[in-house]
């Protein structure tokens, strides 16, 4: 039976190239994570102001309602998600976006949005 000689230094560098791979793939997700955010940006053309639920005014319920829109390559919304926000909220905020017009693109995009609510308007 042979025995494999004793190399610390040669565990040392297996070890340092792992670290340089994980670091290498970790850079490149985030660098295609970055460009994927950046792709799904579109701009507004169009707003449609939300109409506050009484119901929330007369509770003075204000906050801000996050949702995720999907829009299609001519700028229109194609789905509306909400992500955060007051339950009481969200259906007029969703509403509102729902005829929202963005600049038109390539391809699919998903681009979150945020409708704040005040109890002082």
């Amino acid at each position: 039976m042979r025995e494999k000689p004793n190399c610390p230094g040669m565990f040392a560098a297996r070890q340092g190239t792992a670290r340089i791979l994980q670091l290498a793939t970790l850079a490149l997700m985030t660098t295609l994570a970055v460009s994927a955010s950046a792709a799904d940006a579109r701009s507004v053309q169009s707003r449609v102001a939300p109409t506050y639920p009484e119901i929330a005014k007369r509770l003075k319920i204000a906050g801000t309602v996050r949702l995720e829109v999907t829009v299609d390559p001519s700028g229109k919304v194609t789905d509306v998600k909400s992500v955060s926000g007051n339950h009481m909220l969200t259906p007029a905020a969703e509403e509102a976006v729902r005829r929202w017009k963005f600049v038109p693109g390539t391809g699919i995009a998903t681009v979150p949005v945020d409708i704040n609510f005040s109890a002082d308007n």
